[in-house]
């Protein structure tokens, strides 16, 4: 990159004008704080964002305030959210990377669809997901967010927490996916003692969409915890019961120990 174009005013991706939205003007400001030097002085933020000084002063409070930034001496850093944040997805790309092929041969094993979770609060993130032969239709995305007290990925991680962690972060009564679901914090309680009794093998039997079955098992990817589950649809094209299911997932896990991240 030349001189000229780090100090370039730069322009939304998708019309080539001067950015005129709130968003659009705090991403070229974060944008500016990329590169070997973690500091930027606000001259600096001006220049490499085309903005005037004025509205960049203003625009950085805010961003300190919401600790996207933060001050450094003579100038501004990256705040404590984008770093969270950015080793959010850094640490879950890398976990995606290595359970990859695991996700790919528990499918072709197993026909169904296989899912790599975390969690995130009362919810499960999905990080990666592989859909096997008969695992169509299944409406869950990459990315997306389900709720974790209704599904085995998602109870297979909450039955790794201590009971008190689930009395602070659950209400007394759960919402309902299905007539199914579990409804009330005490039965959570109860069925999460069940799926630490059981090797930490955790079901779902259409309590989060009707017609679908899940088995779930957590992962310890380096120091921390992750879920695969294997999910199909009821009278789907014969896949293995929950027994074996639940077998071929702890052998997995296992074999996640050794492929997981940094692992030593």
């Amino acid at each position: 990159m030349t001189v000229d174009e780090r100090v370039a005013p730069r322009t939304t991706a998708h019309t080539g004008h001067a950015p005129v939205s709130m968003i659009e003007r705090m991403t070229l400001i974060l944008d500016s704080f990329d590169g070997p030097v973690p500091m930027r002085t606000l001259i600096d933020v001006a220049e490499r964002t085309g903005l005037p000084r004025s509205s960049v002063h203003r625009i950085i409070d805010q961003m300190i305030r919401l600790r996207w930034l933060a001050h450094a001496p003579g100038g501004y850093r990256l705040g404590t959210r984008a770093l969270e944040l950015g080793g959010l997805a850094i640490e879950h790309n890398e976990i995606r990377d290595a359970m990859g092929p695991l996700l790919h041969e528990l499918c072709r094993t197993t026909g169904m669809v296989a899912h790599l979770g975390v969690l995130d609060g009362p919810e499960v993130l999905i990080i990666d997901k592989v859909v096997g032969r008969g695992g169509v239709g299944i409406p869950t995305r990459l990315g997306g967010r389900i709720p974790a007290h209704c599904t085995a990925v998602g109870k297979a991680l909450l039955a790794t927490l201590q009971p008190s962690v689930i009395e602070m972060a659950f209400p007394h009564h759960l919402s309902r996916r299905t007539s199914r679901t579990i409804a009330l914090r005490g039965e959570l309680h109860r069925e999460l003692d069940r799926v630490r009794n059981h090797q930490g093998v955790a079901l779902d039997r259409e309590e989060s969409i009707t017609g679908i079955v899940c088995v779930g098992v957590p992962i310890r990817v380096d120091g921390g915890i992750a879920a695969l589950s294997l999910s199909g649809r009821i009278g789907g094209q014969h896949p293995p019961g929950t027994a074996k299911l639940a077998r071929i997932l702890l052998d997995a896990a296992e074999a996640a120990r050794a492929i997981s991240p940094r692992h030593e």
